[in-house]
């Protein structure tokens, strides 16, 4: 099944737009940025596909602060806007407060959880992060020379290191006498976006060997790439894709559709079915990015590794420990 039909069933995406209500949807992103090259840039590009595969407009903000989470959603749920999207599991708390009081809203959380009994009109949309996280760390063992590999995330949520503890896994299924060091960048949402507490922490893993650092951290991880970059190592990107940002530099991305999940919101508008939806490996959510940028890193041999990697979760062969279940992990100490 494709994240596609997951959403549309047998449907076309554009066909839903025709019996879409008048009204536009809305989006708003999480702190870090619009354009932080990440996750929310995924939303962006999401909501720019709509827009441009069905004539239709929208309205976004970018938070500067916790406190206009709340102001956000009614603000775009008193001006009709529907649905309304947002970006982050920090939006769930807001959600919850505000989707009683507008019942013929649907609202949308990307990472973040609602109870669908108690608000019957918010879509919650998760994904299966430690599934294609662990299809990084089978990569990143491979490439490594030093058997030395790091993982730098945000903020230190639950979330990430559910993304550290599937790419640990990946890591030492391939390779276990590798080594894999963890850093987060901090405990608020500005860990989001410090791009240069990101190159000092993958300076301190590179000191210590590591040869392939994965970062999960929004905007920060563009310092992470760039140091990597600049003392010859490989970095993994993530949500995006950003193999891009140094060609034959960023091994791999892992890959979570946020654009997707955000364009086929908007585009069942107010018919959009809610509840709560689970976006993994079988459902084409998450997974790897293999483009003219990494090309020449990915071997024949790594290629056919991560995707026997891929296909034997799917078909419950290996079953990758979800942090989240449990606050553990059983390959990485945090």
């Amino acid at each position: 099944m494709t994240l596609m039909t997951k959403f549309l069933g047998t449907g076309a995406a554009l066909a839903l737009t025709a019996g879409a209500a008048l009204a536009d949807p809305a989006l708003i992103y999480d702190l870090g940025g619009k354009f932080d090259k990440s996750f929310n840039e995924a939303a962006f590009m999401g909501a720019e596909e709509y827009a441009a595969e069905t004539g239709g407009s929208y309205k976004d903000i970018e938070l500067q602060s916790e406190a206009q989470r709340e102001q956000a959603l009614r603000r775009f749920a008193e001006a009709g806007f529907n649905p309304v999207v947002t970006t982050g599991f920090s939006m769930s708390s807001p959600i919850s407060s505000v989707a009683a009081d507008y019942p013929d809203t649907k609202f949308v959380t990307i990472d973040g959880y609602v109870d669908p009994s108690e608000h019957p009109n918010v879509l919650s949309i998760l994904f299966s992060e430690h599934e294609g996280s662990y299809l990084t760390g089978v990569l990143a063992a491979l490439a490594s020379d030093t058997g030395t590999v790091g993982f730098i995330g945000g903020m230190d949520i639950p979330l990430i290191r559910k993304f550290a503890c599937g790419y640990a896994q990946g890591v030492l299924a391939t390779n276990p006498d590798a080594t894999v060091i963890s850093n987060m960048t901090g405990t608020t949402p500005a860990a989001w976006n410090d791009p240069v507490k990101g190159t000092e922490l993958a300076s301190a893993q590179i000191s210590q060997g590591a040869d392939v650092i994965f970062a999960a951290a929004g905007g920060t991880g563009i310092g992470v790439l760039q140091a990597a970059a600049d003392a010859d190592i490989l970095s993994v990107g993530v949500d995006s894709n950003q193999n891009h940002l140094h060609p034959g530099k960023v091994l791999t991305s892992m890959l979570k559709r946020v654009d997707v999940a955000v364009r086929e919101s908007m585009a069942q508008g107010a018919d959009l079915e809610t509840g709560v939806m689970m976006l993994g490996l079988a459902e084409n959510g998450v997974g790897y990015a293999l483009d003219d940028n990494n090309a020449d890193l990915i071997t024949a041999e790594m290629k056919s590794a991560v995707d026997a990697a891929r296909e034997q979760i799917i078909a419950g062969e290996v079953t990758v420990h979800d942090y989240s279940s449990d606050d553990s992990c059983p390959a990485l100490s945090f």
